[in-house]
C-alpha cells in the first residue's frame, strides 16, 4: 500500500460489512472501530489511570486532573453557574472522546471519525438533547419554551418569532456538527494534496518529482503539527460552545 492510499484511509470511511437488524442496516466500518477504541480507552484506561497509585503514572493523572479542573473552572461553571458542577462528567467525557477521536486520525492506518458527518451529527444531537434537557429541568417545560422569545416583544410577533427561535436552536447545534467535521477533514485533505504534488510533478520526470518531494514532505510535517494543535482546539471549541448554549438555555436572562 502506497503513502497516498494510507492517507486516503484517514479521510475515507471503509465499510467492511453490514449488520442487518430488521429495517436497520448498521455498518461495521473503520470509523466505527475508531469510536470503539475511543470508548474503550475512556471506559478502561482512564479509570485505571485515575485509580492507580503508581508514581510512574502520576504525570498522566496530573494531566487528566488539570484538564478536568480547567473545564470545570473555565468552561462549565462560568457558563452554567453553580449547578454546572452536576454536568461536569458529561463535558469531560465529551472533551476526551472528541480529542481521542481527533488524535486517532493522526495515527498511521487510523481514521478520523470526526471527519464523518454522521459522527459529528451524532455528537451535535447529544448537545441538542442536553440543551433542551437542562433548560426544561431548570425552568420547567412551560417556562423554557416561554422564554425562547425575549420578553417585551409585542404579542402579535410571538407566532412569527417562536418558530424562528426554534430554527435558531437547531441551527446552532447543526453549526457544531459542520464546524468539527470541516476542520478535522480539511487537514487530511491538505496533507493528501501535498503528497499528491510529488506524483503529479513526478509524472513530468523523476528528477522533478525528487526535487518537489522535500518541499512537499516539509509542508506535510508542518501540517501534521498544525493538525495536532487543531485536534485539541476543536475538542475545546465543541465543548465550550456546548456549555454556552446550555447555559443560555438554563439562564435565559
Amino acid at each position: 500500500m502506497g503513502l497516498k492510499e494510507i492517507l486516503e484511509h484517514h479521510v475515507v470511511d471503509h465499510v467492511w460489512s453490514w449488520i442487518v437488524m430488521g429495517p436497520l442496516r448498521l455498518p461495521l466500518s473503520k470509523h466505527l472501530l475508531m469510536m470503539g477504541i475511543a470508548s474503550l480507552i475512556l471506559l478502561t484506561v482512564f479509570p485505571a489511570l485515575i485509580r492507580s497509585r503508581s508514581a510512574a503514572l502520576a504525570p498522566f493523572r496530573a494531566m487528566i486532573e488539570m484538564v478536568v479542573l480547567f473545564l470545570r473552572d473555565e468552561v462549565v461553571i462560568p457558563n452554567l453557574g453553580a449547578k454546572g458542577a452536576g454536568y461536569l462528567g458529561y463535558f469531560s467525557t465529551l472533551f476526551f472522546f472528541i480529542l481521542i477521536l481527533n488524535l486517532l486520525g493522526l495515527v498511521p492506518y487510523g481514521a478520523t471519525a470526526t471527519g464523518n458527518l454522521a459522527v459529528t451529527g451524532g455528537l451535535a444531537l447529544t448537545t441538542f438533547a442536553l440543551i433542551n434537557f437542562a433548560g426544561i429541568k431548570e425552568q420547567g417545560l412551560i417556562g423554557y419554551f416561554g422564554h425562547m422569545v425575549p420578553k417585551g416583544v409585542p404579542a402579535w410577533l410571538y407566532p412569527l418569532l417562536f418558530p424562528i427561535e426554534l430554527i435558531g436552536l437547531a441551527t446552532k447545534t447543526f453549526a457544531l456538527c459542520i464546524r468539527l467535521f470541516a476542520n478535522m477533514i480539511a487537514g487530511h485533505i491538505v496533507i493528501l494534496s501535498f503528497i499528491s504534488f510529488i506524483f503529479i510533478f513526478g509524472s513530468f520526470g523523476v528528477a522533478i518529482g525528487l526535487g518537489v518531494a522535500p518541499i512537499s514532505v516539509g509542508l506535510v510535517l508542518f501540517t501534521l503539527l498544525l493538525e495536532l494543535f487543531v485536534a485539541f482546539l476543536q475538542a475545546y471549541v465543541f465543548v465550550f460552545l456546548t456549555a454556552i448554549f446550555t447555559g443560555a438555555a438554563m439562564h435565559p436572562h
